[in-house]
């Protein structure tokens, strides 16, 4: 990874649609911008904050999410998400995250991610296949 300044900053915005509601992703009944479509969009504006900073072959994963989901965001408004790295510890990334929609601040927190090598993440995820399937023999 190339130098990472603390404060690298990325943003990731959506208009609030029927698909991103509460109701249709089954984290409630209710018709408004779902609590797991605003962590997804912090996590993407994290994502867009190391763009520039990745090496061939490197990617981020997220590994904790410590949101507070503060207000409701009706269909047909936007919710844009902001991140600022606040902490690197080696492959560690620490990222402050922010959500406001068109009226108010929507929610808050802090998104860990890690740097890791995707090839290598991704074999060793899928030695999980052989593992499972030994275990039903």
């Amino acid at each position: 990874m190339k130098h990472l300044p603390i404060g690298t900053k990325g943003s990731k915005t959506i208009e609030v649609t029927q698909d991103t509601l509460a109701s249709a992703t089954g984290s409630g009944t209710v018709d408004v911008f779902s609590t797991p479509n605003l962590v997804l969009l912090m996590e993407e504006a994290c994502v867009e904050a190391l763009k520039e900073y990745l090496e061939d072959g490197e990617t981020t994963v997220g590994t904790m999410v410590n949101i507070r989901h503060l207000a409701a965001t009706p269909p047909g408004l936007t919710v844009t998400a902001n991140a600022v790295l606040t902490h690197v510890e080696g492959r560690k990334l620490v990222f402050e995250v922010t959500a406001s929609d068109d009226v108010e601040l929507v929610g808050q927190g802090t998104h860990e991610r890690f740097l890791v090598d995707q090839e290598k993440f991704t074999a060793k995820s899928l030695r999980k296949k052989v593992i499972h399937k030994g275990s039903h023999i």
